[in-house]
């Protein structure tokens, strides 16, 4: 049994830390991130980047997210197999967004139309994905 603070549960700690955890990340986001030549997202905030949370975060992202188009594109059809029935994991939803983030950055960066055209189609999917997860129905249909 855990000895929780007066007016505190275990629970509504989680939610703070997850609450937390999802402002600093979008705090990250909003400095601005790139991609280097080795395929790597960093974060354009070097002061950020050096945080303990910054440097999680971009090993989060780097060493978890698929780097290639097919491999991103697997790894979306197997999120979306997955959201019958029960919803994602914390983990699960981190790794479903900063996925659409890596994936919005090679549409950006891409140089030929087709492959910018075949990464937008996988952020999409990535997008309806995040949607349903957080409303329980999809932006827009495939059928």
């Amino acid at each position: 049994m855990h000895d929780v603070p007066a007016g505190r549960s275990p629970t509504s700690e989680k939610t703070l830390s997850s609450l937390f955890d999802a402002n600093l990340m979008f705090e990250f986001l909003l400095g601005g991130v790139a991609i280097d030549r080795d395929n790597n997202i960093v974060m354009l905030d070097e002061e950020m980047a050096s945080m303990r949370k910054g440097r999680v975060f971009l090993s989060q992202i780097n060493d978890n997210i698929p780097r290639s188009l097919s491999a991103m594109l697997h790894m979306a059809t197997t999120l979306e197999g997955q959201k019958r029935g029960k919803p994602k994991t914390q983990n699960q939803f981190d790794t479903l967004v900063l996925s659409m983030v890596y994936s919005a950055q090679q549409a950006r960066h891409q140089e030929r139309e087709k492959e910018r055209t075949a990464w937008s189609e996988v952020l999409l999917q990535l997008a309806n994905d995040t949607v349903y997860e957080l409303r329980g129905n999809y932006l827009f249909s495939y059928a």
